[in-house]
């Protein structure tokens, strides 16, 4: 859920700061880019050389910021703009009353009023600041402005009292904001099956049958759906790429048999449904035992066809919305359409092998989305992130997430 997210932690001057090394270092781990903010009263808690290590990133803790010969300053609005997450921790009781009466006398107070992200914030105080109506009020407000609280827990305290009022610990911060996130994404509760890659079709032990796809786009689909929030199995035929992520579960698979026989162990409980595969048309009809001797100048292997697996999945259709992939060399947009109605898909992406930045072996792609109202929307060349990205729009805008 933190893949890729750019954080901006803002520490405040409370004991619970010495915590804030180790939640660092969990975000990092979880794939984020993090940025530090330090108060004033911060530094007597934790050094901005051990947070500067910890993130790779200059830790800020003012206004200006002085080097040998130059003085230059630290914009706060930039700072706000870059974040797509900021998290307040620990949030002491002296800064949140700040945030909620609109009070702004350091870096990280006005880089919070700038801030157009969603903004975390952690309480760590003693356990009757806490519970004093004054604080209450400042949380009750904080919440209002939509800003998410990270509740206090109970546990010993700098004073001494047990009570509420302790930060979360790091791994509970964490935790929590993954949790927020999956909440609201699209494609939460939602379970994907995507098929990527080719198939390969033995002649014999040494040699087969196949074609140039890499399985990229099938691949970053499913990055694109584990993001979203789905619960994704990944079907892929040879390939050297992987999918690290505890949302995606990948399938390997040689032939277009063995294709076959994957996808319907799982299509029947999916949701959304991708072939994404260059699947093999033909195999062999006799595999040799042995690798095949060269003997005389020509060599002639008998072809069968292969289960269609898409035609299976349009035929075995009930809930899932189902999307096929066309790659044509002429008359693109009528074999599409046809390839569409043929097998009662409810929408089909169609690239073309006249675009020199599609197909196969390619970072990039050019698309035309095309669903069964025959309403169609073509993309400009984009690298194939953000061409799983605009597909996985297309279904949701269609009210399938």
């Amino acid at each position: 859920m933190l893949s890729g997210k750019k954080i901006l932690l803002g520490i405040t001057g409370g004991i619970a700061a010495y915590k804030t090394t180790f939640l660092v270092r969990l975000l990092i781990k979880a794939g984020a880019e993090v940025k530090v903010i330090l108060t004033e009263s911060a530094l007597s808690f934790v050094t901005p050389l051990t947070l500067a290590t910890l993130s790779k990133n200059p830790v800020l803790t003012s206004f200006i910021q002085e080097e040998e010969a130059s003085v230059d300053w630290n914009n706060h609005v930039e700072l706000g703009l870059w974040a797509d997450i900021m998290l307040i921790a620990p949030a002491t009781a002296n800064t949140l009353s700040k945030m909620a009466n609109g009070s702004c006398d350091n870096l990280l107070l006005a880089t919070y009023f700038s801030a157009k992200c969603d903004v975390f914030f952690a309480p760590a105080m003693d356990l009757d600041m806490y519970k004093h109506p004054a604080t209450k009020a400042s949380l009750k407000k904080l919440e209002n402005f939509g800003n998410i609280l990270i509740p206090a827990g109970e546990g010993e305290l700098a004073s001494g009292l047990f009570g509420e009022g302790r930060m979360a610990e790091p791994e509970e911060i964490v935790q929590f904001m993954q949790n927020h996130i999956a909440g609201t994404l699209p494609l939460k509760d939602k379970k994907i099956l995507i098929t990527a890659g080719p198939t390969y079709e033995a002649i014999d032990p040494v040699r087969f049958i196949g074609n140039h796809s890499s399985g990229l786009m099938g691949f970053e689909l499913a990055k694109a759906a584990a993001k979203l929030g789905g619960q994704v199995v990944l079907i892929s035929g040879p390939s050297h790429l992987t999918a690290e992520s505890p949302s995606i579960e990948v399938v390997r698979v040689v032939s277009a048999q063995e294709m076959f026989h994957a996808v319907h162990r799982y299509y029947e409980d999916c949701d959304i449904a991708i072939s994404a595969a260059a699947v093999s048309d033909y195999r062999p009809s006799n595999v040799s035992e042995q690798k095949i001797k060269k003997d005389g100048d020509t060599l002639q292997i008998n072809l069968v066809k292969n289960k269609d697996i898409l035609l299976s999945m349009g035929d075995k259709k009930k809930h899932q919305y189902l999307v096929g992939f066309a790659l044509e060399t002429e008359n693109e947009l009528e074999n599409a359409k046809n390839k569409l109605r043929k097998k009662n898909l409810d929408a089909i992406v169609l690239n073309s092998l006249n675009d020199k930045d599609a197909g196969f072996g390619k970072s990039t792609n050019k698309i035309t989305f095309i669903d069964k109202n025959s309403e169609i929307k073509t993309f400009e060349v984009k690298n194939k992130a953000e061409v799983a990205l605009d597909i996985f729009n297309e279904i949701i805008h269609r009210g399938h997430a």
